[in-house]
């Protein structure tokens, strides 16, 4: 029975790695063929129907994934994928032509461990097959991301959570916080090295939470970054005063954002090192 539009010819099967590709347009497959096909052994099918039915012959080490296909689209793929508790560890990386965050943001929540946009970058694309695929690599990038700063980001409005995730995803590990009744108990149990707090929100908003985080044992001297749509110069100063470090107003450029977290956390880094070295040599 033949599984793929196009499978790989060179090398025994099992040796390379096995990667299904589910796209409805036929180019599209024959191009992930075409610049994977050294490498790995690909499997192309035309629809999520065809993927269930033979994902159990070929057991992959990993898939790829388009969002916009009929009957059964990327996302509900996925879904699918990890409610199996055969095939919910298989690697799962969207390759779609949605370009906007919350098409991103969507997927990468859903499951998937990374995201390309066509026209893609091969060798990108590889780099990141390779981390899922080599169990060495992934775990020195484990490693990596266990060391990233934790952010923190609270703001009820679901929209800026996305844009701002996706402005810093690639640099830190993130979370996510929609209740400001919830950081409190959050911050006491988990680690976090900066917070990206919004003013206006319902239960508790950005101007009381400051001092109750900075009460907290640890947070006294956590960087906070207020993000909000008021910027007024007596706004500013009060958070300022209150213990807020630094101060962005909504729109921002995502430049913006991301100058301002690097700073404050480097900030953070020297007076921490600078703290541990007075320690080191008290002791």
């Amino acid at each position: 029975m033949i599984i793929s539009d196009y499978l790989s010819t060179s090398s025994i099967s099992g040796i390379r790695k096995k990667i299904i590709y589910v796209d409805d347009v036929k180019y599209s497959r024959f191009t992930i063929k075409r610049k994977l096909g050294e490498q790995y052994e690909i499997y192309t099918v035309e629809s999520a129907a065809r993927l269930f039915e033979v994902i159990g012959k070929i057991e992959p080490d990993l898939i790829i994934l388009d969002i916009n296909m009929p009957d059964m689209d990327g996302y509900e793929t996925i879904i699918k994928i990890k409610d199996s508790e055969r095939y919910s560890k298989i690697p799962v990386i969207f390759i779609s032509s949605r370009d906007d965050k919350e098409s991103v943001f969507k997927g990468l929540t859903l499951g998937a461990v990374d995201y390309f946009i066509k026209p893609f970058d091969t060798e990108k694309l590889i780099e990141s097959i390779e981390k899922q695929l080599d169990p060495e690599n992934k775990n020195k990038i484990e490693n990596k991301e266990e060391i990233r700063p934790n952010v923190l980001i609270i703001d009820d409005i679901t929209a800026m959570l996305r844009t701002i995730h996706f402005s810093l995803r690639n640099k830190y590990n993130i979370t996510l916080l929609s209740k400001s009744e919830f950081v409190i108990e959050y911050l006491k149990e988990n680690e976090t090295d900066l917070i990206l707090l919004d003013l206006i929100m319902p239960v508790i908003n950005g101007f009381d939470l400051i001092p109750m985080i900075k009460e907290l044992p640890n947070y006294s001297n956590i960087p906070i970054i207020v993000i909000s749509t008021d910027g007024k110069l007596d706004t500013v100063s009060k958070v300022l005063n209150l213990g807020a470090n630094d101060f962005i107003v909504k729109p921002f450029a995502e430049e913006e954002l991301n100058e301002k977290v690097e700073r404050n956390l480097r900030t953070w880094k020297q007076t921490h090192r600078q703290k541990a070295e007075i320690e080191y040599f008290l002791n």
